[in-house]
């Protein structure tokens, strides 16, 4: 027992081990380090540098942040705007502006200017108040808001229109959807209106927040504003507060009008010079660039003049009194002149070549090629249904793939076309796929029989005169109104030819993998528009070019936050009086453009019919589109948004509850930007938000088809054969239409055999059994394009 308790020590191996390490208790401690370094010194290492790294990303962050707070608050940024909006037509949010004035610039008595400098807090606000029930005034004043203020007060409960919150009206709550899709910067909500004792007020403001805090973002803070001590309070957090505002408004830089005026052309008549004053904000602007006026239209720009700034931030009390009276005078401190060799030419259509389409004299090499490609042609065996012609053949591709749901058979449809020897096959000879193996002897047999039945009761059709035969396809589709509903089914018309009415349209064997040229049979709208090679490549192109324009600090540039006055040259006068107008309500607003953004092109939009809006939204109806600072008149067609597909099935209505994808002419614009769709209404009335949603991508390849479906109805149904009546009216068109494939409502696909009487009957073979109250189908398709709108601005409209 004890012999088996002996330690037993692991034998030592070093036959594993090298020579240096088994001399290593050899040599000195300090040589010792040197030949053996531990695995953990390397490690401490990499975690020294890992640290060290996250270390100045932080300081950076930290001086990024630092560099922006004292940008936004030091003398030389622009005014931040504060937008004060009553979420109830009850809210007074003219007094609350004054008391917020008088805040800012400590002075009790006598009118304050919108905008003021504030010593004290020391920063620039301009207040703005959104007029209630004026839509538009308010889309444009959230565009070039700071910080957007919702005002809510108590007396709001007891109206009669107000909704289920009981704070926000019917228009309110409309705002705050369209905001919400623009995109929101810093919010606070502002409580008026509360009880003076605390108890009461204490009450009802947690109330308030409870009804409120669903329809704000999760960092949104609530104040009472009553007294010039919670105005106070406020002003004070929102100075140390970080303003946020959407990607897409910190793209570009934008002018918002204080002061708009007209200066007449004397040269141009008809033309006259627009000027607009404001602060510029976000980016520096060139003289070199185009600019758009909203609502106006784009425009070059004659000359920029950077102005004294008549709202200067004084750090220093006793300066005040002493430059009171500067505010008025306007001086020019700098001006601006284009470079006609660098200024951004005003290019909307694309100019038409006339010769662009002659066609030269082949050469000897293309003569060549073209005759042994046609060699090759009548060399080839095409498996194509009987009787087809060449220039029927030709519109069939060899697609093996079905469209959508229903499933067919994935062989040829069986039918050999011998183009060397120029005869059609019999039908014993065909290999058909539509018809099982074992159910094709039957089908020959009966083949006799079948024909007698079907002629002796077309007979019958042809003694029906035309009111007859309508009002029985009437009571066919009356019946089978309650199967399922098909939004593209079309009647087939008595008085003119399919083959004519149809004539642009063609079958397709598989909508997902039949090939589709983009460039086929364009209209000529495609000839005034732009295209581009590589769209994404393009972009990132123009939008480094522009921050190395801004990084420069050129000369002809102005920076952000000076105050500037643009003098736009070129404008019509009708629309330059139009926006005097329009400037007492609506803020003018003047962004620059990007290269290539006055080009036409086809832009395409993700969008979705907004909830507030019951009327239908038809194909190529006039809308007002609101893309970022830009607004233009379109007129639309709507798409699906097929992902596993290059086309796309046209929609004639923009349905609600789902996406759809918008495809206008329009000038280009660099996406990410929002998109809000304007209806006009009938008359006087103010338009109405129809849709909302947001640019998707600038390509004119995209492949929109507009779908028809020609239905007919069984007569006589033997099997996998039937006599199918009212698709078509005559014969020729059953032979025009005898390529294209057909399917039924309950799954069966086949093709048209033949014609049978004279009224348009036909004879179909299917791949299944058919149901007598079956009904066939039939798809064509053509492509289909947005349509060019009449006039491109909504200024006149307004």
């Amino acid at each position: 027992m004890g012999g088996s308790r002996a330690q037993l020590n692991k034998p030592h191996k070093s036959r594993f081990s090298t020579k240096s390490s088994r001399n290593l208790h050899k040599t000195s401690l300090k040589d010792k380090s040197r030949i053996a370094k531990s695995e953990r010194n390397v490690a401490k290492g990499a975690r020294a540098a890992r640290l060290q790294r996250n270390k100045m990303l932080r300081e950076q962050k930290k001086a990024a942040l630092l560099k922006e707070k004292r940008a936004s608050s030091s003398s030389t940024s622009a005014p931040l705007v504060i937008l004060l909006f009553g979420l109830s037509a009850s809210v007074n949010v003219e007094s609350l502006a004054e008391d917020l004035l008088r805040v800012l610039s400590n002075d009790g008595d006598g009118d304050v200017s919108s905008t003021v400098a504030s010593s004290e807090y020391k920063m620039r606000i301009t207040v703005l108040k959104a007029p209630h029930g004026n839509l538009l005034s308010c889309m444009e004043m959230a565009k070039v808001a700071d910080l957007i203020a919702f005002v809510a007060s108590t007396n709001s409960l007891y109206e009669e229109n107000a909704s289920d919150f009981g704070y926000i009206d019917s228009f309110g709550s409309q705002c705050l959807s369209v905001f919400r899709q623009l995109g929101l910067p810093n919010t606070v909500v502002f409580l008026r209106d509360l009880p003076s004792d605390l108890k009461g007020k204490n009450e009802l403001k947690k109330m308030s927040i409870s009804n409120l805090a669903g329809e704000f973002p999760e960092d949104c803070k609530f104040y009472p504003a009553d007294t010039k001590d919670e105005l106070h309070k406020f002003l004070w957090l929102f100075k140390e507060q970080r303003l946020t505002v959407p990607h897409w408004r910190n793209q570009r830089p934008y002018l918002m009008s204080q002061k708009v005026d007209v200066v007449a052309d004397d040269l141009n008549s008809g033309k006259c010079t627009l000027l607009l004053t404001g602060y510029l904000h976000a980016h520096s602007l060139s003289v070199n660039q185009l600019i758009h006026v909203s609502g106006a239209g784009d425009f070059q720009l004659q000359k920029i003049e950077i102005l004294k700034d008549p709202n200067p931030l004084k750090l220093r009390k006793e300066s005040d009194a002493m430059d009171s009276d500067d505010v008025i005078d306007v001086e020019v401190v700098r001006s601006l002149d284009p470079d006609s060799m660098t200024q951004e030419p005003l290019v909307v259509e694309n100019v038409l070549d006339p010769l662009a389409g002659e066609q030269t004299w082949p050469t000897e090499a293309e003569m060549a090629e073209a005759d042994r490609n046609q060699k090759q042609k009548r060399l080839k065996k095409r498996i194509l249904p009987r009787g087809t012609s060449e220039y029927q053949a030709a519109w069939i591709v060899d697609e093996t793939d079905d469209e959508g749901s229903a499933s067919g058979s994935d062989t040829d449809d069986g039918m050999v076309l011998d183009e060397t020897e120029g005869y059609y096959r019999g039908p014993k000879e065909t290999n058909n796929s539509d018809v099982d193996d074992d159910d094709q002897a039957s089908l020959d047999d009966r083949d006799a029989d079948e024909e007698t039945d079907t002629d002796s009761v077309m007979m019958e059709d042809d003694n029906l005169t035309k009111e007859q035969i309508e009002e029985e396809i009437k009571k066919i589709k009356a019946a089978h109104a309650e199967d399922e509903e098909y939004p593209d089914e079309v009647d087939t018309p008595l008085d003119n030819p399919a083959r004519k009415r149809f004539t642009k349209y063609r079958g397709l064997k598989s909508f997902r993998t039949s090939s589709w040229d983009p460039k086929e049979s364009l209209p000529p709208e495609y000839a005034r528009i732009f295209a581009f090679d590589k769209f994404a490549r393009t972009q990132k192109h123009v939008f480094a070019k522009f921050l190395d324009m801004e990084q420069e600090n050129r000369y002809d540039c102005v920076p952000a936050g000076q105050y500037a006055r643009l003098h736009v040259k070129e404008v019509p006068t009708p629309v330059a009086s139009k926006l005097c107008l329009l400037a007492k309500t609506v803020p003018i607003i003047a962004s620059g453009l990007f290269q290539h953004e006055s080009k036409m092109s086809v832009l395409h939009f993700s969008i979705k019919k907004h909830d507030t809006y019951d009327a239908p939204i038809k194909a190529k109806e006039e809308l007002v589109f609101h893309v970022g600072f830009r607004q233009f008149v379109a007129r639309p067609i709507f798409s699906t948004d097929d992902m596993n597909s290059d086309k796309h099935k046209m929609e004639r209505f923009l349905h609600a509850g789902r996406f759809s994808v918008a495809s206008i002419y329009a000038p280009i614009s660099f996406p990410p930007l929002p998109l809000i769709v304007l209806k006009s209404a009938e008359g006087s009335a103010a338009p109405a938000i129809a849709a909302v949603g947001s640019l998707r991508s600038i390509d004119p390849d995209r492949i929109i088809l507009k779908k028809i479906v020609l239905t007919g109805y069984p007569q006589r149904v033997s099997k996998l054969k039937a006599s199918v009546r009212y698709m078509f009216h005559s014969p020729e068109d059953v032979r025009w239409f005898k390529p294209v494939e057909v399917y039924t409502k309950c799954g069966r696909h086949g093709r048209i055999k033949e014609p049978v009487g004279t009224h348009g009957a036909m004879k179909c073979t299917f791949n299944g059994v058919l149901q007598q109250h079956d009904t066939v189908c039939m798809s064509l398709y053509k492509r289909a394009y947005p349509k060019w709108p009449e006039h491109r601005f909504p200024i006149l409209d307004t």
